[in-house]
């Protein structure tokens, strides 16, 4: 269940109250007239089924609310209620598969966004990996993956390109791109002070890696796991399964790409390079295209729930007031 709290003005107070009425998997609707002083108005409260949260957000932006006043949304992590159970039973499917886009659209505009500490984090990341890379450590690439934050911005990426939403789209992939650039000369840079001080040669990338060598060589199933990770990394934010991510981190080889490319340019190593970057791409590509068509799925299936999200008027609302 979700709480909604909004603040609307006089005016519009009842076409609000009307719309929650209407709207299946609602309950514990509470008005208070005059409550609110910045901006001046109604306090409406009410409980909303993950699954018809959606619906109802995008009702009340039709109505002007999040212009003319303001739209709040919390999860509620307990409810013991049979009135918020009722309302549960009625919204049509599971509250797990549920997407909620603008909460979607906010999140990943918050981790999308180019940042010092997102910068800091990818940069680091990549040092990290560029240490696997020099010792042939798996252990160190896959705690690289892990760190890496370049999920965000792809995500952004995707929910810009379903949402029709160009400025999300562009910061997402300027974050991604300066990240990467940034993450890569630091790296490079790192390499060399690396090799100054006698930790890194340039015979710990030419010998053999048994472990970390694929980092480089880019075959199909690069591409493959990276479109399989976009599909679950949109899922586990759809469905609010954030744990999942951490799976899809490490499963990608886009950091450590990035810090095999670094130290082989450190070392003019052309053909790792290039390698590398060819698994970047490979990497960055099928996550995008992955988790563009996992929204777009997403959204065709509950477009055919839309019908089932409005109660016909006249019909009883059961216990759920």
């Amino acid at each position: 269940m979700l709480h909604l709290r909004m603040i609307t003005p006089h005016h519009l107070t009842d076409e609000v109250v009307t719309l929650i009425d209407k709207t299946v998997g609602t309950t514990h609707l509470v008005v208070l007239p005059g409550a609110a002083r910045n901006p001046e108005g109604d306090l409406v409260l009410c409980d909303v089924a993950r699954e018809a949260a959606d619906e109802l957000l995008q009702e009340m932006r039709s109505l002007g609310i999040d212009k003319s006043g303001s739209i709040a949304v919390e999860n509620i992590d307990l409810s013991i209620s049979k009135r918020a159970d009722a309302a549960e039973e009625e919204a049509p499917g599971e509250a797990a598969d549920a997407v909620i886009w603008e909460q979607l659209a906010e999140s990943t505009h918050e981790e999308s966004t180019l940042t010092i500490t997102y910068s800091a984090f990818l940069i680091i990341a990549t040092m990290i990996a560029a240490c696997g890379v020099a010792l042939d450590n798996a252990i160190l690439i896959v705690g690289a993956m892990a760190v890496g934050p370049e999920f965000g911005p792809l995500a952004g990426i995707c929910t810009g390109l379903v949402q029709r939403e160009p400025k999300l789209a562009a910061r997402s992939l300027l974050a991604l791109l300066v990240g990467f650039a940034a993450a890569i000369v630091a790296t490079t840079v790192f390499s060399l002070v690396m090799d100054s001080l006698g930790q890194f040669h340039q015979g710990m990338l030419d010998r053999p890696r048994p472990n970390t060598s694929f980092i480089w060589q880019p075959d199909p199933f690069s591409f493959i796991v990276a479109v399989l990770a976009g599909m679950a990394g949109m899922l586990s934010l759809t469905s609010a399964k954030s744990g999942a991510l951490v799976g899809v981190a490490i499963s990608v080889t886009t950091v450590p790409a990035a810090a095999n490319a670094a130290i082989a340019l450190s070392y003019g190593e052309l053909g790792q390079m290039s390698g590398s970057a060819l698994q970047l791409l490979l990497n960055l590509l099928g996550i995008i295209i992955a988790g563009t068509l996992t929204l777009i799925a997403w959204k065709l299936l509950w477009r055919t729930q839309h019908d089932r999200m409005i109660r016909p008027p006249g019909a009883p609302r059961g216990n759920n007031r």
